[in-house]
């Protein structure tokens, strides 16, 4: 009892970056591990009105499961997490935009008279289309740089110069901020697709768009967690070395 009681207010970011395997436990009580994974379970679940108990016994069924394979992202050299951010979600990000702005708009062609709430859902994808476009721009020629020169420098006992940013801090707040504003996005874009569940009357490609959309927010999730809950706080501890 203890122990669960000592889970409960651990904050949901370290969950996952302990075992990432445990997303999906929170995914299925629509608790949002990345952006707001700064939250303690004890906070999330009172705010969802869930039995936290039930969440944590969940959560220990999870880890205590060795068959599983789950990627050990934190302990993972930051440069070479950076590169499997940009190789992975960065790159899957550019492939899947222009393929999902093709669908929506033929799908509001097609079937927006009778589900006018496609048009919305085409608008908020659009929108989040060119924000993640700027921001992974701003990610690989400012912020990446510059923690893989500090990570050089911590290899090869150099210095570093300070940025024209400042402190490291800031990009990163920033790049938070945007994060934020991508996972309110795409929660619209859940409800208002009913959790990317089709209606009845769904042709082929509108369930294709669905499935590519709920799978764009499952990879969108991945990416910010990577950032938030682990690359992001070592960046800021590895900027303090040289202070």
């Amino acid at each position: 009892m203890v122990t669960l009681q000592k889970d409960s207010e651990k904050q949901i970011g370290q969950f996952v970056a302990e075992d990432y395997r445990t997303a999906a436990v929170f995914s299925k009580y629509k608790i949002d591990f990345c952006c707001n994974g700064n939250r303690s379970i004890q906070e999330a679940c009172e705010k969802k009105g869930i039995d936290s108990n039930v969440l944590l016994d969940e959560l220990h069924s999870v880890l205590n499961n060795k068959g599983g394979e789950s990627i050990d992202y934190k302990s993972w050299p930051l440069d070479l997490l950076i590169d499997y951010i940009e190789k992975r979600h960065h790159r899957y990000v550019e492939e899947k935009i222009p393929v999902l702005r093709q669908f929506l708009d033929k799908l509001c062609r097609v079937h927006g008279e009778r589900h006018p709430e496609l048009f919305k859902i085409n608008e908020l994808f659009t929108a989040s289309a060119g924000e993640l476009a700027a921001h992974m721009k701003k990610e690989e020629l400012i912020l990446f740089p510059f923690v893989k020169k500090m990570v050089s420098a911590t290899l090869n006992q150099g210095a570093v110069q300070s940025p024209q940013f400042g402190t490291v801090e800031n990009p990163i707040a920033m790049m938070m901020q945007e994060h934020d504003n991508e996972g309110e996005r795409f929660r619209e874009i859940a409800a208002l697709t009913n959790d990317y569940n089709p209606p009845a009357d769904a042709c082929n490609t509108y369930r294709v768009t669905y499935a590519m959309l709920q799978e764009f927010e499952q990879d969108l999730h991945l990416h910010i967690h990577l950032e938030n809950n682990i690359l992001f706080p070592k960046a800021i501890k590895l900027e303090q070395q040289f202070n």
